[in-house]
């Protein structure tokens, strides 16, 4: 892995961490809670990707460098240099951040495991989208992939979409990854201010209709 690939790797765990660390203090979680959130949101979509791969050791698991931008995120929070706000959104910026990020490097490491482009877009996605259900499953939240409030798949699908697209046209990541960030964070967060919705997978039903049916005579 590259420089700059790494150093995105990390800024994006980073990312995910804080919105780890932000949610365990949301709910109340002791320094221990705290660093296994932050630890799952940062590093779990990375060690999905690099199980599904095939790689030997996860690299989160094998390079200890990526234990660091999780214990700077919990001692960030811990020491409320980094809180939650009064609308509550500092935790779905981070984690926006993540998305944007995770959904970028994901596919580019896939890619260069030498995967087909549809897989590598697969894996870009579960790479953006994994350390953030593992952490809300964990602190017992509806994931944000299953909110339907605010598109959170749809920007992770688009993003490594265009990535797989730039390296196919061989782009510069460089000049084009940025770009492609910066597309994904824009919609997570304007999907997430306007509501937008991803339609549901089938029709409601209230408890009344379930009851309700053909009666006997």
């Amino acid at each position: 892995m590259d420089i700059l690939l790494l150093a995105v790797e990390l800024i994006g765990t980073f990312a995910f961490a804080v919105s780890g660390a932000l949610l365990a203090a949301r709910k109340g979680f002791d320094v221990v809670g705290s660093v296994l959130l932050a630890s799952m949101a940062g590093l779990g979509g990375g060690v999905i990707r690099d199980v599904l791969i095939g790689y030997g050791p996860p690299l989160a698991l094998e390079n200890p460098v990526y234990l660091a931008p999780v214990l700077v995120a919990v001692v960030l929070v811990m020491t409320g240099l980094l809180h939650e706000t009064r609308l509550r959104r500092t935790l779905l910026v981070f984690d926006a951040v993540g998305l944007s990020l995770f959904c970028l490097t994901g596919t580019v490491i896939a890619w260069e495991a030498g995967l087909t482009e549809l897989a590598c877009v697969l894996l870009g996605i579960s790479t953006a989208v994994g350390g953030g259900a593992m952490r809300d499953v964990v602190a017992n939240e509806t994931p944000q992939i299953f909110n339907p409030r605010g598109v959170y798949a749809v920007p992770a699908m688009l993003g490594a979409a265009l990535t797989v697209t730039a390296l196919s046209l061989e782009l510069s990541l460089v000049w084009a990854g940025p770009v492609i960030a910066l597309l994904v964070f824009a919609l997570r967060m304007i999907s997430l201010r306007r509501g937008w919705r991803v339609p549901l997978a089938g029709r409601r039903f209230s408890a009344a209709e379930g009851n309700s049916g053909p009666s006997a005579d």
